[in-house]
């Protein structure tokens, strides 16, 4: 089967090896699309430690092509969207329903403490508790259950009342999708503040109220003269400049959301005394849990999120780094590889 395998930072190689064999408990699944997150950039471009060679790609969907003997929910010809958390289902974050916190977490492409080969390739085997069954959902559709589950634990961590007042900061694709998924989780008024016009276009096309650009005016004074006090601000971004920006948006009685992946060696500074004099709070989130796994693919299935307004760009495995390379001059939105093409 044919794989892209980052070799080295700012490396890609696209190269032939054996099909997996599905362990007794897992499936075999023809990968047909796999979106590119900047999660996978990171590890392209050195920003996120990974041992290589290793294959990324974590946002699939796909054919079950085999299965495991002890495997009799799914069969051959059942179409799935992949989850690639792996919890170990025994620590004690697991046993809390916290999966994504699991002790032992493995990763099909992405980031965790274990991370194995993921969906830049034509089949990944997967444990049988980490597919949903998509029915007829199209599988560029149901590729993307892997972040909009992260978006919806995000969501989840930040205990969203209706009509509450919402600012996203940053609108690559994933603000897109935070943009989304507030409207339709009951958020009141939605901001986002993205200094790119077209993304700004796409995000007060899909459900935000205003867009703000940062770059000519500063959100910190210019939204809540918009809107009054802010209730969530939501950092999409992963840069201490915008996690600092989204903090200051924040209201008293707020939550600032850190859902933007930071480099590793990130530090921000913080007021205290202005956490404790207004009673705000700082959360974070990472990853998803199979129940947010499984809300996304519902969400999907009834056409609650506009995917094909967010895909801009698609390719083959042989595009990979054109991907990347297009990410980091921020051209486009989401971009796909069909890795059979």
């Amino acid at each position: 089967m044919k794989t892209a395998t980052l070799t080295d930072a700012h490396t890609v190689e696209t190269s032939d090896r054996e099909r997996p064999e599905p362990g007794p408990d897992d499936i075999l699944v023809a990968i047909s699309v796999c979106g590119v997150c900047t999660t996978d950039l990171h590890m392209y471009s050195g920003n996120l430690t990974v041992d290589y060679p290793m294959v990324p790609g974590h946002e699939s969907a796909g054919e079950v092509v085999s299965v495991g003997e002890n495997v009799d929910s799914y069969e051959e010809g059942d179409r799935v969207a992949i989850n690639p958390s792996v919890p170990c289902n025994e620590c004690r974050a697991c046993k809390a329903g916290r999966e994504n916190l699991c002790h032992d977490l493995t990763s099909i492409g992405g980031a965790a403490k274990n991370i194995i080969d993921g969906a830049f390739a034509e089949y990944a085997a997967v444990p049988v508790g980490n597919v949903e069954n998509i029915g007829d959902l199209d599988y560029r559709t149901a590729s993307v259950a892997e972040p909009l589950g992260c978006v919806i634990n995000g969501i989840d961590q930040v205990d969203l009342t209706s009509g509450e007042t919402v600012v996203v900061v940053g609108g690559g694709f994933i603000g897109q999708v935070i943009v989304q998924t507030l409207r339709t989780s009951g958020a009141g008024t939605i901001v986002l503040s993205e200094p790119v016009a077209e993304r700004r276009e796409v995000g007060l096309e899909l459900g935000a109220d205003y867009a703000i650009d940062p770059t000519e005016k500063d959100p910190t004074t210019a939204i809540p003269d918009l809107v009054g006090d802010v209730d969530i601000a939501i950092e999409a971004v992963g840069l201490p400049k915008t996690i600092q920006q989204a903090h200051g948006l924040t209201g008293p009685g707020g939550r600032t959301l850190i859902f933007g992946v930071p480099p590793e060696d990130t530090t921000v500074e913080f007021s205290p005394f202005d956490l404790f004099f207004e009673e705000r709070e700082i959360v974070s989130s990472y990853s998803l849990t199979p129940s947010t796994f499984a809300r996304a693919v519902t969400l999907l299935q009834n056409g609650r999120i506009d995917v094909d307004a967010l895909v801009t760009d698609e390719f083959g495995l042989d595009g990979l780094e054109t991907a990347f390379e297009q990410m980091e001059a921020r051209e486009g939105l989401k971009k796909v590889v069909y890795p059979s093409q």
